[in-house]
């Protein structure tokens, strides 16, 4: 992933550096005990599915056939987190933390280990904005803020919101768990931790939402 981004910057004329980046976990992460993040092609026989790979965890994934499940836990630090501010500093674009980072644990002994895992890139995307210090947190999806009672006659766009509104919301479900929930949830994780503001919006409104108001940001 950090390939094509970086090979499609460089086709524009535009440098930029990618680094491979390791997400630290925590091995006693309750996430290992739930796997619940769907990798891999979706599968039409569970029973032919299940014995070909007795280890897997299966779920039906939305109603389009069987899927792998695996832990998904929350990133608690960035190792390389150093090495992108420095770039950063040094007036270089810098792509990381694709596809939610490398999952790591610690061991006694102080030697990183990788795990089997996925990280959520949205989570993934807050830790690193919180521990570079960044401005705020831009997270693009495919619309242009986030919305209640979503794709229904009363859905109401969300717009400016603080943590506290937004969670009332986030406890009453409003929001996708494999969509749009992870993103409200490492937005407030941001907003809490560093005070700065937090932006969901679509790649196609990210440059204007300042003069539209066609964002949802959430601040502390």
């Amino acid at each position: 992933m950090g390939y094509w981004l970086q090979n499609s910057l460089g086709n524009q004329g535009q440098s930029a550096v990618t680094i491979i980046t390791r997400a630290l976990v925590d091995a006693n992460d309750s996430a290992f005990q739930n796997p619940s993040k769907p990798i891999g092609p979706f599968y039409k026989d569970k029973d032919e599915l299940k014995k070909n790979h007795p280890d897997w965890n299966i779920v039906e994934d939305s109603g389009r056939g069987y899927r792998r499940v695996v832990p998904s836990p929350k990133p608690i630090s960035i190792l390389e987190a150093k090495q992108i501010n420095d770039l950063v500093n040094n007036g270089q674009t810098i792509i990381a933390g694709c596809g939610g980072g490398i999952p790591v644990v610690k061991d006694q002994n102080g030697n990183f280990a990788g795990v089997e895992a996925v990280i959520d890139k949205d989570f993934t995307a807050a830790k690193i904005a919180e521990l570079v210090d960044a401005d705020e947190l831009i997270i693009l999806t495919a619309v242009d803020q986030a919305a209640i009672n979503f794709n229904t006659p009363n859905q109401k766009n969300i717009g400016r919101i603080n943590i506290n509104d937004l969670n009332l919301y986030l406890n009453q479900g409003q929001f996708g768990k494999g969509s749009m929930e992870p993103k409200i949830r490492a937005s407030i994780s941001f907003a809490e931790k560093t005070g700065k503001e937090a932006i969901i919006t679509s790649l196609d409104n990210v440059s204007q939402f300042e003069k539209n108001g066609k964002a949802t940001i959430i601040y502390k």
